[in-house]
């Protein structure tokens, strides 16, 4: 689900509005966190094993609503990515091209457009298109969904002449639209197209579900999906109340089939449909989790079939994914808590008395002294509480026709609000050496919330981990905010090291790890850039801190000793004012400086919580980004920022823009917003959804434009 973007986004919107004073201060190492909640995941033995272990699991944590409003997840994390590198390019020597702007060298993602510097291949509103780079022509179009669900975001991954699109389900409908609800249109789907010739379909793979995220390691691809159980949950009568409710879904969920949880899928090629689940012996299991969310891993060898290996699941909660060239992190978010309205301290209805399983613990929050330089130690979780978030009240096991009301004292006096889960970040670990089915290695636990992927890095054997605790967006006390930064041994995801206490009362704004250096930015009303040496693992440090206005939602490297921030400048009660670009020199870890910045006033782009909207070409210092100016008519208000970075200075080269949006007002229109950039050459090519522009390199004078008809 690429969240990661869009949700990643709407935190940022959100963090935009806090205008409070906090002040933040350099960190230092602690003690090591206790992460004693360290998990352990094992397979099931049989599918008797597997259904008893869900039920358990899924009965505790069922509400009134079933696994919808009251069990809400974070986004699958924000799709926030770059390169350290341009990452590997395809073989083609006579004309330079830039590649889509990934985390890791040679980890492709998916993305808009895909290019090997002879053709251009894009998707755009369920139309996959191929442009041949020398002449500028179309040379083959494929429409890959119905033009009711044009709408449905989708991506592309690119192998040789096999062409992998991922078609996610759902999202915001156009104004305008006609929303229909079709069978397999409620799920992702992943298309394997030939492009040898006129683009030709090969195969789908649909499944059940969200999509999270996919990486591609030469032909090969992992896609990870989330699904919930398939429990039809009976609708509720006018007047039930909220415990019979719950009741009568519990029953649901005790009654229900392993099928009902075993990820269901279809595969569809030459003409014929296979649907399948996964096997009950490829599902493991923590030894704590919820039992209303399943994560599958799907392999696609883009040069074979859509259904040659395996698929392999997790019983666990998963929304941001990070890959290497060997290993595949899944990682779980806190799910946002609500504070539930307290379902009734009057007499109950007639039902037989609850059982103590059913009364929520208990769990005090963890706290650090304000002014300390601490590590956030890992909420203890009994297994009675599975992990899940807790209840308001007792709440029945059953509902029985003869049942009579049973009141106690406890049942009529208020009762004691209950406390939010734990925040925690659960990390699973794959081994994704080879083209076969991945395989778990280990699963580890560390405080706090990432924000997205780049939260996340793999190096020299460990893995390091950002996160926010307390932030005040998901609703913990402002002054308590702080970020700490933890590392794991890779093998065992078993902490080595932390260094927390990190802009107190704010929260993370954006990451990078370069080698053995962390940069980490948090802003409440400034923007502290900390620098971390992570040399030694067992002794992290803070080695440094710069605080400017604003702040940097995406951190690209420039350079040997520079740095790229593309954020905000805000005023100094933390008002946003617009697009910012910043040159850092972080050459001296100790003292880093601003050399430059760009501003532009009233505006906002999608690189901030998107970096595949970002192009760095560090062959001739250009920049690129989109700009989205506040106030301006939509369709007519995009343009792509198009600036010089040097060794010292940032300076505005112009800007090149689309066409606007011509038609009715109550009709649903392609978004005339440039999206992506690309060098191909001497050449620069934006895309919008209503076409691509070619343009001069240097000048930025047209060369052509290549309109979606």
């Amino acid at each position: 689900m690429r969240t990661s973007i869009r949700t990643a986004g709407a935190i940022a919107l959100a963090g935009l509005l806090a205008a409070a004073c906090s002040g933040s201060r350099a960190a230092s190492a602690p003690e090591a966190a206790d992460l004693s909640g360290k998990i352990r995941l094992v397979s099931y033995t049989n599918c008797d094993d597997m259904l008893a272990g869900l039920r358990g699991a899924a009965e505790k944590n069922v509400t009134q609503w079933g696994f919808g409003e009251a069990v809400m997840f974070m986004a699958r994390d924000a799709k926030a990515m770059d390169t350290m590198a341009e990452g590997k390019q395809a073989s083609v020597p006579e004309q330079a091209h830039s590649t889509t702007n990934v985390q890791e060298a040679g980890v492709d993602e998916p993305d808009l457009v895909k290019t090997d510097g002879k053709r251009v291949i894009t998707v755009n509103q369920g139309v996959l298109r191929v442009i041949d780079a020398a002449t500028r022509k179309v040379t083959g179009t494929l429409r890959l969904v119905p033009e009711e669900d044009s709408w449905f975001p989708a991506d592309l991954l690119v192998s040789g002449d096999r062409a992998l699109v991922l078609v996610q389900s759902g999202g915001i409908i156009p104004f305008g639209a006609l929303a229909k609800v079709r069978p397999g249109s409620d799920g992702p789907r992943y298309m394997l197209v030939d492009l040898s010739g006129p683009p030709k379909l090969l195969g789908t793979l649909s499944t059940r579900g969200s999509h999270v995220d996919a990486r591609q390691i030469g032909s090969t691809v992992r896609i990870v999906v989330r699904s919930q159980p398939e429990i039809a949950f009976p609708p509720p009568k006018p007047d039930a109340t909220p415990q019979v409710m719950l009741a009568a879904n519990r029953e649901a969920v005790r009654t229900a089939p392993i099928e009902a949880w075993r990820p269901r899928f279809e595969v569809t090629s030459d003409g014929r449909t296979r649907t399948d689940r996964v096997g009950c012996d490829q599902v493991s299991h923590p030894d704590e989790f919820t039992g209303t969310s399943m994560l599958t891993v799907f392999t696609v060898d883009l040069a074979g079939t859509l259904d040659a290996v395996p698929p392999i699941s997790v019983a666990a909660d998963g929304d941001t994914v990070y890959g290497t060239d060997n290993s595949l992190y899944v990682t779980s978010n806190p799910r946002w808590w609500f504070r539930p309205m307290p379902i009734d301290d009057a007499p109950p209805t007639p039902l037989d008395e609850p059982t103590s399983s059913d009364v929520a613990p208990k769990i005090e929050p963890t706290a650090s002294p304000a002014e300390e330089v601490t590590v956030m130690p890992e909420p203890q979780i009994t297994p009675e509480e599975g992990g899940a978030s807790t209840t308001a009240t007792p709440i029945p096991e059953q509902v029985t026709a003869t049942s009579k009301p049973q009141i106690t004292p406890e049942e009529i006096t208020p009762r004691p609000t209950p406390t939010a889960p734990p925040e925690r970040t659960e990390v699973h670990r794959f081994d994704i050496t080879g083209t076969g089915a991945p395989r778990y290695v280990s699963s580890g636990v560390v405080p706090g919330r990432l924000l997205n992927q780049y939260s996340l890095s793999e190096h020299a054997g460990h893995l390091r981990v950002a996160t926010t605790s307390n932030a005040e967006v998901f609703g913990g006390p402002a002054e308590k905010s702080s970020s700490g930064v933890y590392l794991l041994k890779a093998d065992t995801l078993a902490q080595v090291g932390a260094v927390t206490g990190l802009g107190k009362g704010e929260r993370i704004y954006s990451v990078r790890f370069i080698g053995d250096v962390g940069y980490v930015v948090t802003f409440r009303q400034v923007d502290p850039l900390y620098t971390l040496d992570l040399r030694d693992p067992a002794a992290p440090k803070v080695t440094g801190e710069l605080k400017i206005s604003g702040y940097s939602a995406y951190l690209h490297p420039a350079g040997d000793g520079r740095l790229l921030g593309i954020g905000q400048e805000a005023s100094a009660q933390g008002r946003t004012l617009g697009t910012q670009v910043s040159l850092f020199d972080v050459a001296d870890p100790a003292n880093p400086r601003l050399l430059s910045r760009f501003h532009q006033q009233d505006s906002g782009s999608e690189a901030e919580w998107d970096p595949h909207a970002f192009l760095y070409w560090p062959q001739s210092g250009l920049a690129m980004l989109p700009l989205q100016n506040y106030g301006a008519d939509w369709r007519n208000g995009s343009s792509a920022l198009v600036l010089k970075v040097t060794d010292g200075a940032i300076t505005k080269a112009g800007t090149i823009r689309h066409p606007g949006v011509t038609g009715r007002d109550d009709a649903p229109a392609p978004d005339p917003s440039i999206r992506r950039s690309v060098v191909i050459g001497d050449t620069v090519w934006t895309f919008s959804g209503l076409g691509v522009k070619v343009s001069d390199a240097a000048t930025l004078a047209d060369r052509g434009w290549i309109p979606f008809t």
